[in-house]
């Protein structure tokens, strides 16, 4: 089968179109023929050696997937040859096929197409954890959500108006604003034009942001924290900016709010059942239609460099989606 294979830390370019063997499903696991795979931010850092997860070479992108059962190992009882599949994997998405767990795959309903079903584990887990687990939120509450056009706060905006929230969507062009108004958002801000901290602080009549998601880190973070309203939480989601900023805790005890980290991949270990009922939920909530799961664009498996690097500019809205 075919697979883009990262041997050594490099860069987009570097990455390798190659024949692997296919997998073969062992107790307790099945084989997914990929029909579509998601790439994410994080990719790009991972295939760098900057990311906190360090697969061992040669490995692929892409951690999230959606296709057809092919094959199932001993002791699977409840995925059979043709179902229709999402799956959270890691890296090894570009490729054609790919063996996982049988307990970390979740069947997907008829009407879900695969490039949106693809899209949906990362993202909206992540958020849905965040937002139910982490924020404590109360309805008619301000979100302002950090990157807002991007998957992660595009889910943020999508999932922050489903739970009652009053989404405030903040970006870095008009475009990506009025993307995120009609995902949600209530509220924009264009962190190009107006400072983000005094332009928070106006939108909600002076009393600060309920909520702060963030995902992009850099010198955002601290502006959106000297934004927030008393007793607020600031969601530590990630570092898309590629910059950890350092907070001044005096901040937290100024406003006497929260600084929660986010981290779904080790919750998901340790809440496996919650987070399956999760991912099951989301992808009922797609096929309703009460979720976009939005494809920005999809490539060619052979194109996954092009694919990653609309992702480092920042040109997409929305999720990037290979076909194998």
């Amino acid at each position: 089968m075919k697979a883009i294979l990262c041997s050594q830390y490099c860069g987009p370019d570097d990455l390798v179109l190659a024949d692997v063997p296919d997998p073969v499903a062992g107790p307790g696991e099945a084989v997914i023929a990929i029909k579509s795979a998601a790439l994410n931010f994080f990719d790009i850092l991972m295939i760098q050696g900057k990311y906190q997860i360090k697969p061992p070479f040669p490995f692929s992108p892409s951690a999230e997937v959606a296709g057809v059962i092919e094959s199932v190992g001993a002791g699977v009882t409840d995925l059979k040859v043709g179902d229709r599949v999402m799956a959270s994997c890691g890296h090894n998405g570009a490729r054609e096929k790919i063996a996982l767990p049988a307990s970390s795959i979740i069947k997907i309903p008829d009407n879900l197409d695969f490039d949106r079903a693809a899209g949906i584990t990362i993202i909206y887990g992540t958020t849905l954890h965040a937002l139910e687990d982490r924020a404590s939120p109360k309805p008619g509450e301000t979100l302002a959500v950090l990157g807002a056009a991007g998957g992660t706060g595009l889910a943020a905006c999508e999932i922050g108006k489903l739970m009652g929230l009053k989404v405030i969507a903040c970006a870095s062009s008009d475009e990506k604003l009025a993307f995120a108004k009609e995902h949600g958002a209530e509220l924009t801000l264009n962190y190009s034009k107006e400072d983000l901290k005094e332009g928070l602080k106006k939108l909600t009549g002076g009393k600060g942001v309920d909520i702060v998601y963030d995902p992009v880190g850099g010198s955002y973070s601290e502006a959106a924290l000297r934004a927030i309203a008393w007793e607020g939480r600031f969601l530590v989601i990630g570092f898309a900016a590629g910059e950890i900023p350092k907070m001044p805790l005096n901040l937290a005890l100024l406003k006497g709010c929260d600084i929660r980290g986010v981290f779904w991949g080790a919750w998901t270990k340790i809440n496996p059942q919650k987070n399956r009922a999760n991912l099951e939920k989301l992808a009922r909530w797609t096929a309703e239609g009460k979720l976009s799961s939005h494809v920005d664009r999809t490539f060619p498996l052979a194109q996954t460099a092009d694919a990653l690097k609309v992702l480092a500019g920042r040109q997409a809205m929305g999720k990037v989606i290979l076909h194998p």
